[in-house]
This record gives structure tokens, C-alpha cells and sequence, in this order.
């Protein structure tokens, strides 16, 4: 090992993860520097989380006045200008770049240099060509869109959710492949905006049955098109539209294609063999329980060592790498904890949840119960005139400790907060039913939900 260093530590990457790193560092009294190849911020900020939401909060405020219910108050909408959408979105990335990358790297010490990393050992890497020894190294270079197996898509002009973003006109028709997380905000987002929309591919796989109903009426009731089976082949028609054939034969013909199934770790040129740093079958780096790689002087954190695809778990993770690359003591390594870990998909209403599901609890070894609350029993709901949704409680029937939350409802991320607070601190369901909760909340469903392990009578308002 090479006594003399340039840095403590080097953070390929320049989002969540890197630059929670590059924090944990500084904090450590360590040098660091980030280097990136591309767009300052990651996936999140430039691709991902920020654009998304921001478009679909459009999408939805569009949609709200569509479908007011308040008839004393109407309402109307005209059509879409998607550029100046996608303008009004470029300039709020832009900001955030700013304030809450480049700002912060400077505010705590650390540079992020422009250029491509490639390791050229398992001690040595290399950026732009010039050689750059670290003690340390954390890959933390994320995930990009990943198209499935599908006869025929390398020949069709298709959009990912990255792409689909940068959209300067609104499409007359779109189907969408893929029924995730990332397919179900694409279609409804579009939707909304008056595209007419097909999803090819189960809705929702992973949730609760009782949610992934409710949002199958969701979308039903806006209008989108379910065909629950695999995308077999795509083609471009003579017209220059898209046809997608399904497993069973089904033709189903749009304008655009989105193509949403799934993400892959971003590896390709940083040479990860000659580092000794091994992958899973996927690519995504393995990791042991403090981020380490089969290179113990390698860490990996975020999308790109196959953790959840969260900006707050990428954080999390890399902070927990710096810590660990750069702790002398080896002994007592940080970990993450991901006991109670919440998760939104940003459909209207929101898809939530934090800890277990009712699948997950019985594979664990649980004693499950299990109580659903619908929306139409929700003070809160029943004011807004929006009573779509349900929220479901996952407890162990043995203890009554609370398991996990689930809900398909208005603002049900903001639920998941009180949430993942109370299975965290390990509350059970008589704790959750009697801690206070503000009256004419959605976040109130937790408690009343609470309140049906002990009654499956209804309640008054406040009782």
C-alpha cells in the first residue's frame, strides 16, 4: 500500500450519496474530493426525484381542477404548453444545483472535479487520465433506466422516464411499459395532462392487494388503459406511431412509447474488475453491512451497490461509508438502519408505506393482524369531498407491536412520517391509538386505523 496519498478520500459520484459522504468526511477532518462525469447532483436532483414531482404536482393541479368537487366553486382547464412546463422545470434544477450542491461543496471544503474515474489497480484511479491516490475510494455513481427484453424496442423511438421529461409537446397517445413505481407516475402524470394513456404490465406489484385495488380504480376512473400482461414486441407502424404487441397477442397502438422497467447500476466505465470490486448478477456492486466491497479499501453507497432506490437511503449510505472508509478503528463499523423505512410513490391519491408488509411479517416469522381503514371513515377526507383510499396496519397480533403502515390516500406521505417515528421507537398499537393526533388530519387515519384492534365498530369524529 502506497504510503504517500493525494486525499483521504475520493467519492466517484456527485449526488446524495457523494455528497453526504463528502460531508461525513469534512465533518471527520478528512480531505475529500467528488468527481463527476456528467450533470452536478445525480439522478434526484437532475433526473429523477425533483423533475418528476415538480411535473406531476402540474400534472395534478391540472386534474384537481378538472375534477373539483365543490360545486359552488368551479373550475376549468385549458390545454398544456408541456415546454414552458419542462422550462419552469429546468430553471428550479437549476437552483437546487446550486444551492444544494455546489454551494454545499464549497461551504464545507470539498471539490468536485469534472472527469471520468477509472480505477487502474485495486489502489489506483485514474481521472481524465491523470492519476488521483486516495486512502479511500466510494463509488457512489447511481442507477439509469434499463430496458427490458423486448423484441423488436432497439428499432422503435422510445422514451425512458429521463427522456420523457425533456418532452417539448404533450403526446396524443402513450403506452407505457412497466406498471412500478416509475411507470405508475409516468402514465398518471401524462394522464393528466390529457394524453391518453395505456399501462402494459401488473399495477403495482409490490404493494398491499387492498391498495393496488384502490389505485386500480384510480386509474380506471382518469381513464388509463390496463393491460396487465408482458410487453412481447414493439414496432413502428407505417403511420409512425408505436404498436406493442403483448404476451397473449394483444395490439395496443400510441404515439410515444415509455419504456419503464426498471434501473441498472452506472458502472460501465470505471473499470470495477481491475479494482477487484465484484458485482452481482445485475451489476450492482456487493456491499457488506458497512458498505464495504470485496476491495476493503472500495465502498460503495446509493443506487449503484442495489439498496433501495431512495435520495434519503443513498444519503444515509453514504455517510455510513465515509465513516467506516475512514475509521481507524475497524472494530465498531456504522451500519444502516432500515427499521421502519419509508417509501411514496407520488400517483394522486400518494402510494405509502414504512415497515413491513402483511407478506413480509409472515415470512419473518410474525403472528400477523391486520386492520384496513377506508378514507370514507376519515374526518379529513370527508371535508376535502376525497374519500378515494384506504390505509392498512400490519402489527404482531402477539405483542401488538406495530409492524408496518401502509396507505393509498391523500397526503400519504406525510402519514409515513408519524409512521415510521412510532416503528422505530417500537410503539404498539394501544400507543399509537392513544397518542394524540390533530383532528381533521389525513395523518389522524393512523390512529383511528389504530383504534380497530380494539373495536371494529365505527367511532364518532373525535372518540
Amino acid at each position: 500500500m502506497p504510503e504517500n496519498f493525494d486525499i483521504d478520500l475520493a467519492v466517484i459520484g456527485s449526488g446524495g450519496a457523494a455528497m453526504a459522504a463528502g460531508i461525513a468526511a469534512r465533518k471527520a477532518g478528512a480531505s475529500v474530493m467528488l468527481i463527476e462525469r456528467g450533470a452536478l447532483g445525480g439522478t434526484c436532483v437532475n433526473v429523477g426525484c425533483v423533475p418528476s414531482k415538480t411535473l406531476l404536482a402540474a400534472a395534478g393541479t391540472r386534474h384537481a381542477a378538472l375534477t373539483n368537487p365543490f360545486a359552488g366553486v368551479p373550475t376549468s382547464a385549458d390545454g398544456v404548453d408541456l415546454a414552458a412546463l419542462v422550462a419552469q422545470k429546468a430553471e428550479l434544477i437549476g437552483g437546487l444545483q446550486q444551492h444544494k450542491y455546489a454551494d454545499v461543496a464549497k461551504a464545507w471544503g470539498f471539490p468536485v472535479v469534472t472527469g471520468e474515474a477509472r480505477f487502474t489497480g485495486p489502489e489506483t484511479l485514474e481521472v481524465n487520465g491523470s492519476p488521483v491516490r486516495a486512502r479511500a475510494y466510494i463509488v457512489a455513481t447511481g442507477s439509469m433506466p434499463v430496458v427490458s427484453d423486448i423484441q423488436g424496442i432497439d428499432s422503435v423511438d422510445y422514451l425512458t422516464s429521463t427522456t420523457a421529461m425533456e418532452q417539448q409537446s404533450l403526446p396524443e397517445s402513450l403506452v407505457v411499459i412497466g406498471g412500478g413505481y416509475v411507470g405508475m407516475e409516468q402514465a398518471q402524470l401524462f394522464a393528466h395532462l390529457g394524453s391518453a394513456v395505456t399501462v402494459i404490465g401488473r399495477l403495482a406489484p409490490h404493494i398491499e392487494p387492498e391498495l393496488r385495488a384502490v389505485m386500480k380504480g384510480v386509474f380506471a376512473e382518469a381513464g388509463i388503459n390496463m393491460v396487465e400482461e408482458h410487453a412481447a414486441r414493439a414496432q413502428t407502424t407505417d403511420d409512425g406511431r408505436v404498436r406493442v404487441t403483448t404476451t397473449s397477442g394483444e395490439h395496443i397502438t400510441a404515439h410515444r412509447l415509455l419504456v419503464a422497467t426498471g434501473r441498472r447500476p452506472e458502472t460501465s466505465a470505471l473499470d470495477l474488475r481491475a479494482a477487484g470490486v465484484e458485482t452481482d448478477r445485475r451489476g450492482f456492486i456487493e456491499i457488506d453491512d458497512h458498505q464495504r466491497t470485496s476491495n476493503p479499501r472500495i465502498y460503495a453507497a446509493g443506487d449503484v451497490a442495489g439498496t433501495p432506490q431512495f435520495v434519503y437511503v443513498a444519503a444515509a449510505s453514504g455517510r455510513v461509508a465515509a465513516i467506516n472508509a475512514l475509521a481507524q478503528d475497524r472494530t465498531t463499523a456504522a451500519t444502516v438502519d432500515y427499521t421502519g423505512l419509508p417509501a411514496v410513490i407520488f400517483t394522486r391519491p400518494q402510494l405509502a408505506s414504512a415497515g413491513l408488509t402483511e407478506k413480509e411479517a409472515l415470512r419473518q416469522g410474525y403472528d400477523c393482524a391486520c386492520r384496513v381503514l377506508s378514507m370514507e371513515h376519515v374526518p379529513r377526507a370527508l371535508v376535502n369531498h376525497n374519500t378515494r383510499g384506504a390505509l392498512k396496519v400490519v402489527a404482531d397480533a402477539t405483542t401488538g407491536k406495530l409492524l408496518g403502515v401502509h396507505a393509498a390516500a391523500d397526503g400519504a406521505g406525510e402519514i409515513m412520517l408519524a409512521a415510521t417515528y412510532a416503528i422505530k421507537m417500537g410503539m404498539t398499537i394501544d400507543d399509537v391509538a392513544d397518542t394524540w393526533a390533530p383532528y381533521l388530519t389525513m395523518a389522524e387515519s393512523l390512529r383511528i386505523a389504530a383504534g380497530l384492534f380494539r373495536d371494529e365498530l365505527p367511532t364518532s369524529c373525535c372518540a
